[in-house]
């Protein structure tokens, strides 16, 4: 795949030698406490890299990575979809990045693959990432309730949001 441009953020191909940058974007407190994972957060990207289910691509602002924008799909056709997961440093947060970068790659779902249905799944707490995703033209589906474990052991609520390809601004 080559890159996509949005109107700030371009998206490539996630490559080794991003994973320093991207563990360390990781390892902030803000998005530690959203992401999932184990002590050695590069492992954990290279685990997602080497995972056949998961497209990893890694954001660009200004020609430097601030975080990673990944993608996944069920193939089955009669529930074929898309879903994007989404991380970013803390210090882009508020400008209008993530938005633009979960609208690229929307875009590119739906006209590259033909996904008609694209999800995502943030915590129902999270409120700027569900501001983020629909400014990004996602609606909320309903709650699933104790969807994750928290980081502090517990189960936590999250929010389906989808968007219809027919949906997607342009």
């Amino acid at each position: 795949m080559t890159e996509l441009r949005g109107a700030f953020a371009v998206l490539r191909p996630t490559a080794r030698e991003d994973i320093p940058a991207l563990a360390g974007i990781r390892a902030a407190p803000e998005v530690r406490a959203r992401w999932r994972g184990g002590d050695d957060l590069a492992a954990d990207i290279v685990a997602d890299l080497e995972d056949p289910h998961t497209r990893c691509l890694t954001v660009d602002f200004r020609q430097r990575p601030v975080g990673m924008i990944q993608w996944h799909a069920e193939e089955e056709p009669d529930y074929r979809h898309a879903g994007i997961d989404i991380f970013l440093d803390p210090s882009v947060h508020g400008r209008g990045l993530g938005t633009d970068a979960v609208r690229t790659l929307a875009r590119h779902l739906v006209d590259t693959h033909g996904y008609h249905r694209l999800v995502i799944d943030p915590a129902a707490d999270n409120t700027a990432a569900i501001r983020c995703y629909t400014k990004a033209g996602f609606r909320p589906v309903g709650i699933m309730r104790q969807y994750e474990r928290g980081t502090d052991g517990t189960w936590h609520d999250g929010l389906l949001m989808d968007l219809l390809a027919d949906e997607l601004a342009r």
